[in-house]
């Protein structure tokens, strides 16, 4: 295997990328627009809840108890009702997520250091902003009942004693803004969907145009086809993944924090394990459209759902895990998190490399066996 024999199959496959310009351009436009536009649009951050609250009181306590809620961005206190009635409308009808029900003797209670039952309603019908919800608010109202406790305290002349002294410190991503946990595993998404549909709709056009049989009954190996064919779409890969990384950093503030040759060459490995699984759906689909949905259908549904990139691997059950193993975007999302968000290096990536390398060497490997032997 020598440059001279790969180079006419290389200048080929370039040719017929830049013919369909139309193609060209949704490989490696494509992926940026997709992360910009998901990096927007998917978005867990739960902000701007619409609260109703009912003051049974309507004391200056009750609603200086209430400013603590709409003085956040989390909370927006939008509704003010006179009754039961109107909080289960409003939750019923989707305009109030959150109500808040006061009680009469709020202030008397407080005043006298005992305890209120402050009545929180929450609708549970969307389960991730329920939680959310749930916890901003439990951290609001231990917030100003800490608070309360102290001055109840202070002028009996003690001081609130809290025996443990919490001091969260969130590190990676101290803002929890959820587009820097999404973007790095938006581009494995992105990649192994682009890279394996490219490449299996590459070997089937040659297929249905009768050039395939040309190819294998050449001088050129099989293994030489496969890597003249690969190595177009391989750079093809690592511009679009260039243009994601810097949509990141342009619109989503996302800087790398290890080191960049490192991304690179996991970006590589991981384009060559996608590659590899496309070239292996191509020797088993003759038309074009049987191709493009086995690679989305083999890329597409693994990657959303096995992978990590959305839902944690750890809270699937034990089968869903063991099976989540087949998606090379699972390590490539190690990888690509680690080097990006926490700045580690392949000491602590080295597992995934290895992976990435097997599973590349795994799926070309048997991909140049079968087309040999459907040449034969």
């Amino acid at each position: 295997m020598t440059g001279k024999r790969l180079r006419p199959i290389i200048i080929k496959e370039v040719r017929q990328i830049l013919r369909d310009r139309r193609s060209f351009m949704a490989l490696l436009v494509l992926p940026s627009l997709l992360v910009f536009f998901i990096g927007y649009a998917l978005n867990f951050d739960v902000k701007h809840i619409s609260v109703a609250v009912f003051d049974q009181e309507r004391s200056r306590r009750s609603r200086e108890f209430i400013r603590g809620l709409s003085n956040t961005e989390y909370f927006e206190v939008r509704y003010h009702v006179d009754s039961y009635r109107e909080v289960n409308r409003l939750l019923n009808e989707g305009k109030a997520l959150v109500a808040i029900v006061i009680p009469q003797n709020f202030s008397k209670r407080l005043a006298l250091g005992e305890d209120v039952s402050v009545q929180v309603l929450i609708d549970g019908s969307n389960a991730n902003t329920a939680t959310t919800a749930i916890s901003y608010v439990t951290s609001i109202i231990q917030t100003y009942s800490t608070n309360s406790g102290a001055k109840v305290m202070s002028r009996s002349g003690r001081e609130l004693y809290l025996p443990i002294d919490v001091r969260p410190k969130i590190w990676y991503n101290p803002e929890l803004v959820t587009a820097k946990f999404l973007v790095p595993g938006l581009i494995g998404f992105v990649l192994m969907l682009s890279a394996v549909v490219s490449t299996s709709l590459s070997v089937v056009r040659e297929k249905e145009r009768g050039t395939m049989e040309q190819l294998m009954v050449s001088t050129l190996q099989t293994t030489e086809i496969i890597i003249g064919k690969t190595i177009p779409y391989l750079f093809i890969g690592l511009i679009a993944s260039t243009l994601v990384l810097i949509v990141g950093f342009t619109f989503f503030g996302i800087v790398v924090r290890g080191s960049l040759f490192w991304l690179y060459v996991g970006i590589l490995v991981f384009l060559l394990a996608a590659m590899g699984q496309g070239l292996l759906v191509s020797t088993i689909a003759r038309t074009q459209q049987v191709a493009f949905m086995l690679a989305v259908f083999s890329s597409l549904l693994p990657t959303f759902l096995l992978s990590g990139f959305v839902f944690p691997i750890r809270s699937m059950p034990a089968v869903l895990q063991i099976l989540s193993n087949l998606t090379p975007v699972k390590f490539f999302l190690i990888v690509v998190r680690g080097l990006i968000l926490k700045g580690v290096g392949p000491t602590a990536l080295w597992p995934q490399f290895l992976y990435l390398l097997l599973f590349a060497s795994l799926t070309l490997g048997i991909s140049s066996i079968r087309l040999l032997k459907k040449s034969a």
